[in-house]
């Protein structure tokens, strides 16, 4: 299976770790990673999945990203919008995109807690998702 990585910068400490052990997930389950993006945010990832959505190349693509809570509810905004885009996408293209971004809601702590089991659920769903799609088929 050819793949894409999608990763947010924003809250690289955060990100950064994640997209190492998505990496390592990919590798442990023999996928094929074409692309490795990086984006400035979350709500930068759509146009950018699309693109990758595009090539018939690309079978599935991860995303990687972290929300903490800040003073205002724009962690809530951002997260509601962007997740609602990434299901439209998938169900656009008949593709795989899975959900590997943690919050809203949550404290630099949470977050870091989170790395490597949301990192290697979202790599680990694109498999189990795109095996069923083939069984469908």
């Amino acid at each position: 299976m050819n793949i894409a990585i999608v990763t947010a910068d924003f809250n690289q400490e955060v990100t950064s770790k994640m997209l190492d052990v998505a990496l390592e997930k990919s590798k442990s389950l023999k996928l094929n990673i074409k692309f490795t993006c990086k984006v400035p945010g979350i709500f930068d990832m759509p146009i950018v999945i699309d693109a990758l959505l595009q090539k018939k190349e690309i079978d599935a693509v991860v995303t990687l990203g972290a929300v903490i809570k800040g003073e205002t509810k724009h962690d809530e905004l951002i997260a509601n919008v962007v997740a609602k885009s990434l299901t439209e996408l998938a169900v656009k293209y008949k593709k795989p995109v899975t959900l590997g971004i943690t919050g809203p809601g949550m404290t630099e702590r949470q977050a870091q807690a989170r790395i490597r089991p949301v990192a290697e659920r979202a790599v680990e769903a694109i498999v189990k998702i795109a095996n069923q799609l083939g069984s469908i088929k």
